[in-house]
């Protein structure tokens, strides 16, 4: 049976791609807010018996989550044969153990109500640090898609000397196998950081590396705060052509454009959301997971 692709957001730029080569069917959305606030939400597409596609990057959940929950709750009642979540991007993983005395240990608790609207997940490079997989905290299956092939393909085109640059440990893993791709040398920096956009950043010397761009690469940039740390630390030691590859970008503040103030030459990131910075399309590695995903269900 011809699958339906539902898409939070119908100008999300993998909306087009994703139905063209699943031949999956676009279904309509009629979406509103009622005076008081409340959602009103009505499907216009025959869904009983259909498989059910849900695109859907989850960057600011705490809006997206009640209109993604009514309408997993409505596609079911409707008697769709299966749902399946498309989310480019995976929020909710920051918080993956309790720091200090109380806190909620989030990743948890929206994976088990995330688990309970859907039947399987295809995600891009969710935020995996104390976690090693997703089926530690998620109950249905679950595919992650590694951006970093794409990455490396895009630095490997580039006509210019390239140093690839970590800003801290955790994108070490990042850096290290974007550069054994692309060929490029890379070194990785530390960071401390003392509150949500408070950051310093240490960088090894870079004397040998005065003729190459820099090219900082990161998963996601979320208050931009580590960039532009590692931005600035890269000037003062005398590299002036800087760029920045991230896979996600949230841009927390309009933090891009006080990047380019700092010195940022360019800034590319993949379509998993939406922005003017999208230079790489994740449709291409999405395409066999969904399929998989589609038939095992």
């Amino acid at each position: 049976m011809t699958p339906l692709l539902f898409a939070l957001d119908d100008q999300h730029p993998l909306r087009a791609p994703l139905c063209r080569e699943l031949h999956a069917d676009p279904g309509r959305l009629e979406r509103r807010r009622f005076p008081d606030g409340e959602s009103y939400l009505r499907i216009h597409a025959e869904v009983k018996d259909r498989p059910v596609l849900l695109l859907a990057e989850l960057s600011h959940p705490d809006d997206k989550f009640l209109p993604l929950s009514f309408l997993c709750d409505t596609l079911r009642e409707l008697g769709a044969s299966q749902i399946g979540l498309i989310a480019p991007y995976l929020c909710y993983m920051r918080q993956d153990c309790r720091f200090h005395p109380g806190e909620a240990i989030t990743s948890r608790t929206f994976a088990r109500l995330l688990s309970q609207q859907v039947d399987w997940l295809v995600t891009v490079d969710p935020h995996l640090h104390r976690y090693h997989r997703l089926d530690e905290i998620y109950e249905v299956p679950s595919t992650v898609v590694q951006a970093a092939p794409l990455l490396a393909d895009w630095l490997a085109g580039r006509q210019e000397p390239l140093l690839l640059v970590g800003p801290d440990a955790e994108s070490e893993q990042w850096v290290a196998d974007i550069a054994a791709r692309s060929g490029h040398d890379y070194v990785v920096g530390s960071k401390v950081r003392s509150g949500d956009r408070e950051v310093t950043v240490w960088l090894p010397g870079l004397s040998a590396w005065h003729q190459h761009t820099a090219v900082i690469i990161d998963d996601v940039i979320s208050s931009g705060q580590t960039v532009l740390r590692c931005l600035q630390t890269l000037r003062a030691q005398g590299l002036n052509k800087i760029d920045c590859a991230a896979i996600h970008g949230l841009f927390a503040d309009h933090i891009e454009q006080q990047l380019i103030e700092n010195g940022l030459r360019r800034l590319i990131t993949t379509n998993a959301i939406a922005h003017a910075s999208n230079a790489i399309d994740l449709s291409p590695l999405l395409l066999a997971p969904i399929r998989e995903r589609l038939s095992a269900s």
